[in-house]
């Protein structure tokens, strides 16, 4: 009789232990949520949409996107998907810009909280509206310079690489623009184009179309080179002004993230289908044809990127006096 019982309970525990493996071999059962802290239509948005098409496909379920915004530095939008369970179904679209929540208080967790992919990043450009005088980039800064705070300029919200980018320019130009926050690129491209802002900085990629269509005046991108944009050569502002290079170029990093204690079978799943759709035709022509470098990072590769990016963008606030709490005392290293 205890032979038997034995029997039966080895057998009970094989069959558990092969309804456990199958469970966790069904992942995904269902619809995926992904949700993009910042607002529709803006880069990070965007590219989550071209990533998750063919990732659906890969994963065999829809991958439902929707925008998730406010607080500081995308914070709302992580807060949201960090708070649904941790099983792969809630992915949370994110950028570089997202490293800052901590030091500016809008949340409590490092960016280490994360298990991220990166897809890919443009280059961020200084921008008028077509109205303006400014036809260079010094006219603008000597403008900047002469009636402090008078010069109106639009870029994604408190903490974003585009504020920090735009910080960065003050600092090494002596300039000093009245800063107006936005939810995102696309509202702050759009302010440009009606005249709300005189000046925009967003990135290459959010902004081509409207340079093309000759709706923005561009004067300088915010990296060392020059970049071209349709048959236009934009110059650096390093060329201009080289005290920028102790601040700059601060790069971008978009694509999306799960909490890093998702089981490691989900994360396995996501990064196979995150690889394969990396390599899809379609993905690298959108990001060849719309000015952005592929980078197809995810798990450790993407954390350390990350890391750098908070470490970076952390203690440039902070030194810039902009940051409401202590890099440090987050034990976040200085770059």
């Amino acid at each position: 009789m205890k032979r038997v019982l034995v029997i039966a309970v080895a057998i009970l525990v094989v069959a558990v232990g092969n309804l456990f493996a199958a469970g966790q071999k069904e992942f995904p059962s269902r619809d995926i949520t992904d949700i993009v802290v910042w607002s529709a239509g803006g880069g990070t948005d965007v590219l989550n949409r071209v990533i998750m098409a063919p990732m659906a496909k890969e994963l065999g379920v829809n991958i439902n996107v929707t925008n998730v915004t406010g607080g500081v530095a995308g914070s709302v939008g992580m807060q949201t998907a960090y708070s649904k369970p941790h099983d792969g179904y809630t992915l949370c679209g994110l950028s570089e810009s997202n490293t800052t929540a901590a030091v500016q208080g809008g949340w409590n967790k490092t960016f280490d909280v994360w298990y991220p992919f990166i897809v890919g990043g443009s280059p961020d450009i200084v921008s008028v509206n077509v109205n303006t005088p400014y036809k260079t980039l010094t006219e603008l800064i000597d403008a900047a310079k002469s009636k402090p705070g008078s010069i109106r300029a639009g870029a994604s919200g408190s903490g974003s690489i585009h504020q920090l980018n735009l910080l960065a320019l003050e600092k090494g130009t002596g300039a000093n623009f009245n800063f107006i926050p936005y939810t995102g690129s696309a509202p702050a491209n759009n302010a440009a184009l009606t005249g709300e802002v005189s000046v925009v900085v967003t990135s290459v990629a959010e902004q081509a179309q409207l340079i093309r269509g000759g709706k923005l005046r561009p004067l300088a991108v915010l990296v060392p080179d020059a970049f071209s944009i349709g048959d236009q050569t934009v110059p650096s502002a390093f060329d201009t002004y080289p005290d920028l290079s102790k601040v700059l170029p601060l790069t971008q990093a978009i694509g999306f993230a799960v909490p890093a204690d998702v089981p490691d079978n989900v994360k396995k799943t996501l990064s196979a289908a995150f690889d394969k759709a990396m390599k899809s035709d379609s993905v690298q022509k959108w990001l060849k044809d719309n000015y952005y470098a592929s980078a197809g990072l995810s798990g450790e590769a993407a954390s350390k990127v990350f890391a750098h990016l908070q470490s970076a963008f952390s203690w440039t606030l902070w030194d810039m006096k902009t940051a409401k709490v202590d890099p440090a005392s987050l034990n976040i290293p200085k770059p």
